[in-house]
């Protein structure tokens, strides 16, 4: 029975897996957009009280002149 997987395994694992519908992304490369970017957040997240957040990534990026900060937020729409 090698190479098979016992039935029900994939089922427990797409349960546990979030679910999104979509991503929005916020990013900055500037020092002074840096500063508000939890405002940008926590305003877009209260315009948008259909959605909920199930999952977020923080990524940052170099070079020698610019940092970038992206905070990707990905969502459903509430069931209702």
């Amino acid at each position: 029975m090698q190479g098979r997987v016992a039935p029900g395994r994939f089922e427990a694992l797409e349960r546990s897996l979030p679910t999104f519908t979509g991503v929005k992304v916020f990013s900055t490369t500037l020092a002074r957009d840096r500063e508000l970017l939890s405002e940008r957040i926590t305003k877009w997240i209260r315009e948008n009280p259909q959605l909920e957040v199930v999952d977020q990534e923080v990524r940052q990026s170099s070079d020698q002149e610019f940092h970038c900060l992206s905070i990707l937020l990905f969502f459903r729409e509430i069931a209702g």
